[in-house]
C-alpha cells in the first residue's frame, strides 16, 4: 500500500509520516518505507511539504499524485495562520479550498482514497453542547470558511477528519508558547472564555492511519478527550512542567490587547460521536497527551 501525505513539514504531517511508516496495511505485514527503494506488502509513505508541492499549483498536484499513484492521499497541508488568513482571504481560499480541489481532482484520476484534515473552526462556537459530525457548519472566520470550502471539494466516499487545538513535538503551538513565556517574568494572561479539547499529534496521527487504511467514508471528529479553556490549558502546562501555575491569569477574549483579527469560536468542543458509534477507540484524555509531549520536549 502506498500513501502520500501533504503538509509533511507541519507538526501533524511529520507525525503522520512516522505513523504510516510503522503501520500494517489490511492483509499485509509491517514494513517502514520512507523512500522509493524497497518493496513488499507493507506501507510505503511519501511525505511532501509546501516547498515540495504547493497544492495551489494544479499542474504540480496532478503530476505528483498521478506519478506516484498512491492508494491513499492524506491531505494535511493547509495555511493555518488564522489571523493572517483574515487579512489575506484570497491566499486562504487558494491554499485551503482550491488546493483541496486540485488534490480531489488528482485522486479522481488515480482512484486513490482521500483523507482531508479539517478543523473545529468550521463551527461558530455558539452551541451550548459539543458539536457532532452532523451539525451544520457556520464558520465565523476566513480560515474556517476556507477549510469548510476544502471539505466541500472532497469527493463522495472521502474521509474528513475534524480536529482542534493541535499540539505536537514539531512546529509552533500553545505548549511551546506557554513554556517560552514561562521562562520570562510576570503574569501570563490567557483567555478563559474559549473552550475546546487540546489534541496531540501523536494520538491524532494514529487515529488518522486507522481511518485511512480502513477507507472509512464521511466526517469524523477526532480530538483527545476532556475539555478546558486556554487559561486552564496553560495552567496545566506550567504545573506539569514544574513551573508556577499561579502566574497564569484569566482574561476575557474581549480584553485581548491587541485584539485578534479573526473571531474564534467560544465553544470548540467536538463530540467524537462517529468514532464512538462506530466502535472505534477514542483518543486518551488531553492531560495524558500533554504529559507525553512535555516529556518529549525535555532537553536530552
Amino acid at each position: 500500500m502506498r500513501v502520500l501525505v501533504t503538509g509533511a513539514g507541519g507538526q501533524l504531517g511529520s507525525d503522520l509520516v512516522e505513523a504510516f511508516a510503522g503501520a500494517v496495511p489490511p492483509g499485509g505485514r509491517r514494513r517502514a518505507l520512507l523512500g522509493p527503494e524497497g518493496g513488499g506488502p507493507g506501507v510505503e509513505v511519501a511525505g511532501v511539504g509546501h516547498a515540495d508541492l504547493a497544492v495551489e499549483d494544479r499542474a504540480a498536484v496532478l503530476e505528483a499524485v498521478c506519478g506516484l499513484r498512491p492508494d491513499v492521499v492524506v491531505h494535511a497541508g493547509a495555511w493555518t495562520a488564522v489571523d493572517a488568513c483574515e487579512v489575506d482571504p484570497d491566499r486562504a481560499f487558494r491554499v485551503n479550498a482550491l488546493g483541496t480541489r486540485h488534490v480531489a481532482e488528482a485522486v479522481a484520476r488515480t482512484g486513490s482514497h482521500l483523507v482531508y484534515v479539517s478543523t473545529d473552526y468550521v463551527f461558530d462556537g455558539t452551541a451550548l453542547r459539543p458539536y457532532v459530525e452532523w451539525d451544520d457548519p457556520n464558520p465565523v472566520s476566513v480560515y474556517g470558511r476556507s477549510k469548510l470550502g476544502g471539505e466541500r471539494e472532497c469527493p463522495p466516499g472521502a474521509t474528513v477528519v475534524r480536529t482542534s487545538w493541535v499540539c505536537g513535538a514539531r512546529g509552533a503551538n500553545m505548549v511551546k508558547t506557554a513554556l517560552r513565556l514561562a521562562a520570562g517574568e510576570g503574569e501570563l494572561r490567557f483567555v478563559d472564555d474559549q473552550r475546546g479539547s487540546p489534541t496531540f499529534t501523536a494520538d491524532l496521527a494514529a487515529a488518522v492511519v486507522t481511518l485511512a487504511l480502513d477507507r472509512r467514508p464521511g466526517v469524523y471528529h477526532v480530538t483527545n478527550q476532556g475539555t478546558t479553556t486556554w487559561f486552564g490549558f496553560v495552567q496545566a502546562v506550567l504545573e506539569m512542567a514544574g513551573r508556577d501555575p499561579a502566574r497564569v491569569v484569566p482574561i476575557a477574549t474581549a480584553d485581548l490587547d491587541p485584539p485578534r483579527p479573526a473571531r474564534r469560536p467560544a465553544n470548540s468542543v467536538l463530540d467524537n460521536a462517529a468514532l464512538r458509534l462506530d466502535g472505534l477507540p477514542l483518543l486518551p484524555h488531553w492531560t495524558d497527551g500533554l504529559g507525553r509531549l512535555l516529556a518529549a520536549l525535555e532537553p536530552a
